[in-house]
């Protein structure tokens, strides 16, 4: 890659990683991103209306949160006829190139940050050098800004090489909260697609390993438990109330009392338990969010009967009444060997690579799968490609940075791989 344009897309994700904004939220990376892909030019670019399902969407949040959200996006410079076409949470865009017979080719990258406070520190590289979040309390803390800025580099490559087929670059939104993929699934946009290609950079691997072929994604549901009581006077009346907080307690102990699969791995976590309003009186209400993840869809389907069974008892242990309803949730899903040959074979030729993984294990969560997923089941293959980069901070810490040399190694090694497609 020449100096110039990386450079050019060193100072895009600059840009992107100073204004990160949240899930359903990416009012201003999709316009940064639109006014990339116009640059570029291609056959067809498509917004969030176009390649959402808006009843398919997940984990939104309330009105005022986007309208909070689009109006700093206005502030920052985002373009009026984006912002338009992107109202009340409908992120994201899908660019086209069509090159005549071929291959329908996609590459998904995600777009949206972390409700994390970034650091400081003078040996942040982001504060250091004056792209530190002016979002305050959020930061792309996990590298989609550097996601955004592959997409970018490979339609560019793509669009400028020989390749013949039709390729999509899709921007998704709402991957952080498992919302978005389903979404764009069940739109149909993608159902054309012949080969999947998705990215990730960092997941512990240094800057120069390729990993061609991801494995290992537990399938995940995440969810809110209400519990309802009575309240009453803690002290002169305890008896007549019903204490939602006992009935908490209760299905929190039990949550994680759930007896293990011997099919594989199985994970669950109380992540928000809150409840009450003052000492003096019996909580009437109290709620958890918790998520569970299992090594196949089947088991995670397994932990999510056994939760909402836990949930409905506790409640009925402590005369209180409960509901369970899902925020968000993902298959699991295996990437193709035959894609991840290509890959690989790509990652051999490309500047910057000294390390080639065919396979490695995630051991966590990605709605990802539901793209897989969806072209796997229609007959095509998929690969999730991890693009290796030093970090001075794990993924979802305040200290979270990419090496920008990544780019151009991810860039190169993923359009160079379609390229080989047919």
């Amino acid at each position: 890659m020449d100096q110039d344009r990386h450079e050019r897309l060193v100072g895009f994700r600059r840009d992107l990683h100073r204004y990160p904004e949240p899930a359903w939220c990416e009012f201003y990376t999709t316009s940064r991103v639109v006014e990339e892909v116009e640059r570029i030019g291609v056959d067809r670019l498509r917004l969030g209306p176009e390649i959402l399902d808006g009843d398919a969407r997940m984990a939104l949040p309330d009105e005022s949160v986007l309208a909070e959200w689009h109006e700093r996006a206005r502030e920052a410079g985002a373009r009026e006829d984006v912002l338009d076409a992107c109202a009340g949470g409908y992120t994201g865009a899908l660019a086209t190139i069509e090159r005549g017979e071929g291959p329908t080719v996609a590459l998904r990258v995600d777009i949206d940050a972390l409700p994390i406070t970034e650091s400081e520190g003078v040996t942040h590289a982001p504060a250091d050098a004056g792209f530190r979040s002016a979002n305050e309390g959020y930061m792309h803390a996990c590298g989609h800004d550097a996601h955004a800025t592959i997409g970018i580099g490979v339609l560019e490559a793509v669009a400028e090489s020989d390749f013949s087929g039709t390729f999509h670059v899709l921007f998704q939104p709402a991957e952080e909260v498992i919302g978005g993929a389903k979404a764009v699934v069940e739109s149909g946009v993608l159902d054309d697609v012949d080969r999947l290609l998705a990215v990730h950079i960092g997941l512990d691997h240094p800057t120069g390993e390729i990993v061609a072929g991801v494995g290992g994604f537990l399938a995940v549901r995440q969810f809110e438990a209400t519990f309802s009581g009575e309240s009453a006077h803690a002290g002169g009346h305890p008896a007549q109330g019903r204490d939602a907080v006992q009935a908490l307690a209760t299905a929190v102990q039990n949550l994680h009392a759930i007896r293990r699969h011997g099919e594989g791995d199985t994970r669950i976590n109380t992540g928000v338990v809150e409840g009450g309003t003052a000492t003096n009186i019996v909580p009437e209400s109290a709620r958890i969010e918790g998520e569970v993840r299992g090594e196949t869809t089947h088991l995670k389907e397994y932990m999510s009967e056994r939760a909402d069974t836990v949930v409905e008892h506790a409640a009925k242990m402590h005369d209180c009444e409960s509901s369970v309803e899902t925020t968000a949730e993902a298959p699991s899903a295996e990437s193709d060997a035959e894609l991840a040959d290509v890959v690989y074979a790509a990652a051999g030729e490309t500047t910057g690579v000294d390390s080639r993984l065919r396979s490695a294990e995630l051991g966590g969560s990605e709605d990802a799968t539901y793209l897989m997923d969806r072209v796997q089941r229609r007959g095509g293959l998929a690969t999730f490609v991890g693009v290796g980069t030093d970090h001075p901070g794990g993924h979802h810490t305040p200290t979270f940075d990419v090496d920008e040399r990544s780019l151009a190694i991810g860039i190169e090694t993923l359009a160079d791989a379609i390229t080989r497609l047919d």
